[in-house]
């Protein structure tokens, strides 16, 4: 039960950093202008618009994404814990920039970002632990 939970988390947040990492990779003006969808634009509320930043921003997601998948496929109990650890950094990391730089978002913008972000730590925390007691 246990491994499956943690496999589809795996894949789950694989897909999650993929879907934003391809995008901001491929058509970073694009994912600049409308992320995340739905007529909000959370990255349009940090001005101004720099192509290099954003593309690399994607690079980062899609190169989370792969490994957050690989994980899920190798299923090793190591790579896993390897691979939380990384994406809790970087999760980690972004979450205390915009905790102290909100950009131009207000509202609910604002709190739907930041919870977002929250939960960016929250459920690779929460697999991490998962995995690690499962060893025990």
């Amino acid at each position: 039960m246990t491994t499956g939970l943690i496999r589809g988390g795996l894949v789950l947040l694989g897909a999650l950093h993929l879907s934003w990492g391809v995008p901001a990779t491929l058509a970073p003006r694009w994912f600049y202008d409308s992320f995340p969808g739905l007529g909000r634009a959370w990255t349009a509320a940090y001005p101004p618009y720099n192509e290099h930043l954003v593309t690399d921003l994607g690079a980062t997601f899609t190169t989370l994404g792969v490994l957050l998948l690989l994980a899920a496929w190798l299923a090793d109990r190591k790579v896993t814990a390897v691979v939380l650890c990384g994406v809790l950094v970087f999760s980690t990391l972004h979450l205390a920039f915009h905790l102290r730089e909100h950009g131009m978002l207000a509202g609910v913008d604002l709190v739907a970002a930041t919870v977002s972000l929250v939960m960016g730590v929250v459920f690779p925390a929460s697999l991490l632990v998962l995995d690690l007691r499962k060893r025990a």
